[in-house]
């Protein structure tokens, strides 16, 4: 018998490369802004975007002021003025149009919803987030999609899993696994909630944080040998 029945997937840098497509529409938003895009600001911006989305897991900032104020807070910082609203809504077309997948994700997808309930639990924006999963060829495979901005909650927010959870028939947490890339909102949110938790490290950072996964994976081909494990299978 199988350990796990329903799992559970992050999208960015989880089944799609975010990192890509963040590199490519930050590279066409600077472009039509005709604003050099460095190295050092690519690398400034990644780094400022990420801040603010550790913060709104932590529950500091909201999505929406977020969104609406990440690019004109990024250009003050800079010394510069900038319209970010405008910018925003043109980031936030590029991203959508960016839905390259890591290695194997469509594969392993097909392969995976011939045995388990698959779901998608995402931060992101829905436009953006149902688009990308539709143009990759991914959407079709799952149960449902997840997404914080039609619940009302967010990872890691206990609210956000128990409302995925009562929309799923005879849901069973202990045969449910979380897969996703971030620490705080993935493996912390799904651990509290009561399920097993698998990091998806593709960077293969060091975990300093105290939060301990159940598995930790480089690559998703590295989920089939934990869920095909003899003992999950005869137990």
């Amino acid at each position: 018998m199988k350990k796990y029945q329903y799992l559970f997937f992050d999208v960015d840098d989880t089944l799609l490369d975010f990192r890509h497509t963040e590199k490519r529409a930050l590279e066409r938003l600077f472009e039509q802004e005709n604003i050099v895009l460095t190295d050092d600001i690519k690398g400034d911006y990644h780094r400022f975007n990420k801040g603010l989305w550790h913060a709104h897991e932590r529950g500091e900032i909201g999505k929406e002021e977020l969104l609406n104020t990440r690019f004109t807070e990024f250009f003050r910082l800079h010394g510069k003025q900038v319209d970010g609203l405008t910018m925003e809504r043109s980031y936030r077309n590029f991203l959508s149009e960016g839905h390259e997948q890591l290695d194997g994700a469509l594969s392993l997808i097909q392969q995976l919803s011939t045995q388990y309930d698959l779901f998608i639990m995402t931060n992101g924006v829905a436009q953006t987030q149902n688009r990308r999963l539709r143009d990759s060829g991914l959407f079709p495979y799952f149960k449902n999609i997840f997404i914080s901005e039609e619940t009302g909650f967010h990872k890691p927010m206990k609210a956000y899993f128990d409302y995925c959870f009562q929309r799923i028939d005879q849901f069973n947490c202990g045969k449910a696994l979380i897969i996703g890339d971030s620490l705080v909102a993935d493996i912390k949110g799904g651990l509290a909630a009561g399920m097993d938790a698998c990091w998806m490290n593709v960077a293969k950072v060091a975990n300093d944080t105290d939060i301990t996964p159940t598995y930790e994976i480089n690559k998703l081909v590295e989920l089939l040998p934990i869920l095909e494990r003899r003992e999950f299978i005869d137990s």
